[in-house]
């Protein structure tokens, strides 16, 4: 696998060394953005206790939240692939959109109009400041894949994590099937 430039629409995967970040343990990020300022990001695979009603009760949807990343966790954001149903969303890459006209999507999730393939919610959203990335990135904390899934919204978040390392192979191959707390082992 090539040595990738973090991009919109990209993946940032945890590297198997920061195993003892709490917040990034085995994370694959969505990156939503990217500028010489600043990079945003989604983590895919941390499903919250929480679903969509839980927070806002005048909503009638019981989809999950996931923990989007360590800042403004207070904060509800989704991702989605229906800018046709949600106007004024932003593209991140090839089908991918983020946020959008709250009030079109609040609609949309009353009447029954969106599939849980179609959007994910985030409280909070992981972000770095200029070069941060980079330095993390050069530090061998991440490194940066493709998103070549049709659907990374539907994607089972349980396996996610270990596929990408799988993908990379070599050494990554041992730390697939390494349980969790490495110190169970």
């Amino acid at each position: 696998m090539t040595h990738l430039k973090p991009l919109k629409g990209r993946l940032l995967i945890a590297e198997p060394s920061i195993l003892n970040d709490s917040s990034f343990n085995r994370a694959i990020i969505l990156i939503t953005e990217h500028t010489s300022k600043n990079s945003v990001g989604f983590i895919l695979n941390r499903p919250l206790e929480y679903t969509l009603q839980d927070l806002l009760p005048e909503i009638n949807c019981e989809f999950t939240i996931y923990q989007g990343g360590p800042v403004e966790q207070d904060n509800l954001y989704f991702v989605h692939k229906v800018p046709n149903l949600i106007p004024d969303s932003i593209e991140v890459d090839r089908g991918i959109f983020w946020g959008g006209n709250f009030e079109s999507l609040k609609h949309l999730l009353n009447t029954g109009g969106l599939e849980k393939s179609d959007i994910r919610f985030f409280l909070g959203y992981s972000g770095w400041e200029k070069n941060q990335l980079t330095n993390e990135i050069n530090s061998n904390s991440w490194f940066i894949s493709e998103n070549d899934f049709k659907n990374i919204l539907s994607k089972d978040e349980e396996s996610l994590w270990r596929n990408k390392i799988l993908q990379k192979g070599g050494d990554y191959k041992l730390w697939a099937n390494a349980p969790s707390d490495v110190n169970l082992n």
